[in-house]
């Protein structure tokens, strides 16, 4: 059992990209937890997604046993958090299980809108901060500018922030120490009933599911009987062990500790994230307050592209959503691709990991629909309606007014490009609340509709600032707004997969830039393919992909010009017929592509 006074519990925050897992990695090199063989990069990053993006999609723990210099031992728990904004739940439930975080600023890029987001939720947990400049060995580093940075924008006193390159290893031992001097040691008492916090689960071919948790109060033993208070199911636990970063089994976990159990749990959905796991038979009076839910802002749908891998497609669901609370679905089937679910993601980003995950690791081919947001739809008898997929929209007559949800945008960005950012923002229908500068650098602040940001602003954002804007968003309220169903109709026949809500202003040219996109990534068949876009009854915008011909009148030299007209004749009959009873096929690049538009 370790003194409570000698564990440090803290999470690594920061901006995409400013170094948390790469100081993940010299601090397990530094406390030699890793012996220097198997020692990789980004070694907390353990799926294979995250090591070819490089970005951490998963919040990983580790347990560190550091020697102060003062010669006292200490147990240091980090857990590696995302930066990225879709993952932003997974940051706030790694932060409820922790006291303290470590701000990561880049000593050349400054705050970005995704360390004010983070740090802000360091803030809400209560925890101690202690700022650090990294890659101040790089030439643009300013660590007095990025000082001033931290203490203007953020409020957080960074006069001395210990300035480290992760890369070179500079300045580790100075970090190590201030985890162990400024943070606070954890709080609980060993002799109360056990009470712990579910922080994540995940399933293991092997082991069932192995359960990650934090102790608050109690001891938690090999051979115990434990219950999880929500959903009142008692386990053996088969195993307790800490995670360097590979499972090392221990006798006994105490207050503070972070560790994993496994219990011989089959199903993930047995193990709620946010759950308070305590003894069967001296249970804690009240469990913990857990985690508020994620609400999901973005929706798909996914289908196979051979539907007799629907089942196969279920358990990868069901396997994935154990693993991500912050992950939705419920079945759903559709006319032209059959049965599939209906998905709710953080963001886009979000859903191209989940969509990437379900096809390697379970090798399923998938069709994904267009994604779009939950609208409000008030009806003429009073009633309001949540509208996740455009194709289930109601008839006109009984709609009395559609509400969309609104976001609070907060961009970031040098000075230089703060015209073009405007532009796309008032392009994208918004309405500017704020512009400040911190130094060179314009904070802007949009409310903006959901619906316009999903698609393709993030992609926009980075084109014409040049990757040089950070970009955070939170949802804000829902608002009134002239919105229609656009439907895509290929060949005469509506492809629900195409259906999108737009604002009506805007419908035309969205329609035309849709047309105008499948016309180049549909391909050519026997007969003439009309892609249309519609509104109710109405056409808005029309393109027609031509027929591949035969030249059926190579054969006719001289004679009657009746026998060419005859031939000619007889072939539009067969495309007039081919048209009737013809299939288009319309490959899944088209989906995707035509929902990426640039506007």
């Amino acid at each position: 059992m370790v003194d409570l006074n000698n564990i440090r519990n803290f999470s690594i925050v920061a901006h995409i990209d400013h170094g948390k897992s790469t100081l993940a990695d010299r601090l397990i090199e530094t406390t030699q937890t890793v012996s220097g063989r198997d020692m990789k990069e980004q070694i907390l990053d353990s799926m294979d997604i995250e090591r070819e993006r490089g970005i951490t999609i998963k919040a990983n723990t580790v347990r560190l046993s550091y020697t102060a210099e003062n010669g006292e031992k200490f147990i240091l728990n980090l857990i590696d958090t995302p930066g990225h904004v879709d993952f932003a739940y997974e940051v706030s439930r790694s932060m409820k299980a922790v006291e303290g975080s470590l701000l990561i600023v880049d000593a050349s890029q400054g705050v970005e809108a995704q360390t004010l987001a983070n740090v802000y939720t360091a803030i809400e947990a209560d925890h101690e901060i202690v700022p650090i400049l990294n890659k101040v060995d790089l030439p643009a580093a300013d660590c007095e500018r990025v000082k001033g940075q931290i203490e203007d924008v953020i409020g957080i006193d960074a006069s001395n922030a210990i300035e480290i390159s992760a890369k070179t290893g500079l300045g580790i031992k100075n970090v190590l120490e201030a985890i162990v001097n400024f943070l606070p040691p954890p709080k609980g008492n060993l002799n109360s009933p056990l009470k712990a916090m579910l922080v994540d689960s995940w399933y293991d071919p092997y082991l069932g599911v192995v359960v990650l948790v934090r102790i608050q109060d109690g001891k938690l033993k090999k051979g115990e009987k434990i219950r999880m208070i929500k959903t009142g199911a008692t386990y053996n636990v088969d195993r307790v062990a800490v995670l360097t970063p590979e499972m090392e089994d221990i006798d006994c976990l105490g207050p503070g500790e972070i560790g994993v159990i496994t219990a011989s749990i089959k199903q993930v959905r047995d193990t709620r994230v946010g759950d308070t796991v305590t003894h069967e038979r001296n249970p804690c009076d009240e469990a913990l307050p857990g985690y508020k839910p994620s609400q999901p802002v973005v929706f798909c749908g996914l289908f196979p592209v051979d539907t007799s891998e629907f089942e196969s497609l279920r358990e990868a669901i069901e396997k994935l959503a154990l693993n991500d609370a912050s992950f939705s679905y419920e079945m759903e089937s559709s006319a032209a691709l059959g049965f599939g679910f209906r998905c709710g993601f953080l963001g886009l980003l979000h859903l191209e990991v989940i969509r990437d995950r379900v096809e390697r690791e379970y090798n399923i081919e998938l069709i994904t629909t267009a994604p779009s947001v939950i609208y409000h739809i008030h009806t003429t008898d009073g009633s309001i309606q949540e509208l996740h997929n455009p194709a289930d929209i109601p008839d006109a007559v009984k709609i009395s007014h559609i509400e969309e949800p609104r976001i609070k945008a907060t961009i970031l960005v040098p000075d230089e490009y703060l015209g073009d950012v405007l532009k796309l923002c008032q392009d994208r229908r918004g309405i500017q609340l704020d512009l400040t500068y911190a130094g060179a650098r314009a904070m802007v602040v949009y409310d903006l509709p959901l619906n316009e940001v999903v698609f393709d602003f993030y992609d926009k954002l980075k084109s014409v600032t040049k990757g040089y804007a950070s970009f955070d968003y939170q949802m804000e309220k829902y608002s009134q707004d002239d919105l229609v169903k656009m439907q895509i109709l290929v060949n005469e026949e509506p492809v629900d997969a195409l259906s999108i809500m737009v604002h009506r202003g805007r419908s035309e040219t969205r329609g035309r830039a849709m047309c105008e996109k499948l016309k180049e990534l549909i391909p050519q068949h026997m007969f003439k393919v009309p892609i249309q876009a519609a509104i109710g009854g109405r056409v808005i915008a029309r393109e027609t992909i031509s027929a591949l011909r035969k030249d059926v009148t190579a054969k006719c030299y001289g004679g009657d010009v009746t026998r060419k007209r005859k031939l000619l004749d007889k072939q539009k009959a067969g495309k007039k017929k081919m048209r009737q009873f013809g299939r288009v096929e319309i490959p899944q690049e088209a989906f995707i592509s035509a929902l990426k538009l640039d506007n």
